[in-house]
């Protein structure tokens, strides 16, 4: 069983401790990566997406894969790679109305090459806006069918002349290959948390950049201390990335016991927790205590077949235990998928309040185990052991009753995850009690 092994020390617990005094720096951080990686026009293929995962791996041990165009991915196939140099619109005077070199939302990714002349009634078919955002760049792509296309403002396309417009888009749209990382922490066993962020977006500093930071940080941060699981991050092209992966490594994924998908952690609104398809897979529940007992608002809600890359790895055929845990979803804020969306959007006190969340909730996965109590017959006297507090200690009765419920559920069939559930309290309570009663020699890790 994956909740079965030996104690983890408390002296060890790295993993699930509030970054104290160091929050104002690894936020400081953790936004200058963001602010790093902002300029970079990235894509599901290309150079903009190479050069991201070099930047990541300057910070963590990276091995980047290199998979052909052409190459059958279960039900899908490579695309072309796709990299983009330069691209305008030309007013009727030769001023630049739309500038690629002002911001990269301001073409459609993968737009094939154009180089035209034409009036604005033809060039209003391929001009992206927000009418209702008039002041808003959308973002907007054309992966899977060839085409191109230009994304603008509402208010400054309202202000184009009647004339003819000159167009150009010094694209390519060849033979290459499709590119991710993915860096393997290995552990004490082969049983794997995954955890998956999508790095294919353009200027997008939370729906793609707070995942990449976090993602990132959280793989420095656990390569530096002991782990049971090992631990595999993937930083992918969204869809067709994991759907890689998976076509790739089939004859692996049986090593997975938890997975999340990181992305939207570094904006404004409460955590938002997807469960997996399973509903009620460790993960999910980890993840729910953790939220439960941090205080402060949070929701939780089911899987559906729509969203990122967990869709994926939950498809019934392989229907992984992944949740998605993120601030505020997809398509739920207005400055979604828009060039608001920028790095005045992102707040290094929330990135850091991210990092805290995923740590904790690993600290779950890595403490969670199956105990059995040594001395069943009647409740264990505490106080000849030292394990009661002294009269009047701070915490005493909360200490009591976390060891008091771990000494009466653990029987080899409850894991101490079940117990905090059960109990109703914080899991490192049950947790830290269960370590107390093992030094007391009244509990031991079940061996069945």
């Amino acid at each position: 069983m994956d909740n079965k092994g030996s104690r983890r020390p408390i002296e060890d617990d790295l993993m699930g401790a509030a970054l104290g005094p160091e929050s104002d720096r690894v936020g400081a951080d953790l936004h200058a990566f963001v602010t790093d990686l902002y300029p970079i026009c990235r894509s599901i293929t290309g150079n903009g997406l190479r050069e991201t995962l070099h930047r990541i791996g300057d910070r963590i041990p990276l091995e980047i894969h290199e998979v052909p165009s052409g190459t059958e991915v279960l039900d899908w196939t490579v695309p072309r790679e796709w990299n983009i140099r330069d691209a305008y619109i030309k007013d009727p005077t030769g001023r630049r109305v739309v500038d690629f070199r002002e911001h990269n939302l301001h073409v459609v990714s993968y737009s094939v090459p154009v180089d035209a002349t034409m009036p604005l009634s033809e060039l209003r078919g391929h001009v992206h806006t927000l009418p209702d955002q008039p002041g808003l760049i959308p973002y907007r792509t054309s992966y899977y069918s060839e085409s191109w296309g230009f994304c603008m403002s509402e208010d400054r396309f309202r202000q184009l002349p009647e004339g003819d417009y000159e167009v150009r888009i010094d694209s390519s749209l060849e033979p290459g290959s499709l590119t991710y990382g993915e860096c393997l922490l290995p552990g004490a066993t082969d049983e794997e948390v995954l955890i998956s962020c999508h790095c294919c977006h353009p200027s997008l500093a939370n729906d793609n950049l707070s995942g990449i930071a976090v993602a990132t940080e959280l793989a420095r941060r656990l390569g530096a201390t002991s782990r049971r699981y090992s631990y595999r991050f993937l930083f992918i092209p969204g869809t067709i990335g994991s759907i890689t992966w998976l076509a790739r490594n089939e004859d692996r994924v049986d090593r997975i016991r938890h997975g999340l998908v990181v992305t939207g952690v570094g904006g404004p609104g409460a955590p938002v927790y997807k469960r997996s398809r399973r509903g009620d897979a460790v993960i999910d529940r980890a993840v729910a205590t953790v939220l439960r007992h941090r205080g402060g608002p949070y929701r939780i809600v089911d899987f559906s077949p729509y969203g990122y890359d967990e869709r994926q790895y939950c498809s019934p055929g392989f229907d992984l235990p992944v949740g998605s845990l993120t601030g505020t979803p997809n398509g739920e804020y207005p400055e979604y998928h828009t060039s608001a969306d920028d790095l005045e959007f992102v707040r290094s006190e929330r990135l850091v309040e991210s990092l805290e969340l995923y740590l904790e909730v690993f600290d779950v996965l890595e403490r969670d185990r199956v105990y059995r109590n040594l001395r069943p017959k009647g409740e264990p006297q505490l106080g000849k052991r030292g394990l009661y507090p002294s009269v009047g200690a701070q915490g005493a009765g909360a200490q009591v009753m976390a060891m008091l419920w771990t000494l009466n559920l653990s029987d080899g069939d409850h894991s101490l995850l079940d117990i905090a559930e059960r109990a109703g309290v914080p899991f490192r309570e049950i947790a830290d009690a269960a370590a107390r009663l093992v030094d007391g020699e009244l509990l031991a890790p079940d061996s069945t």
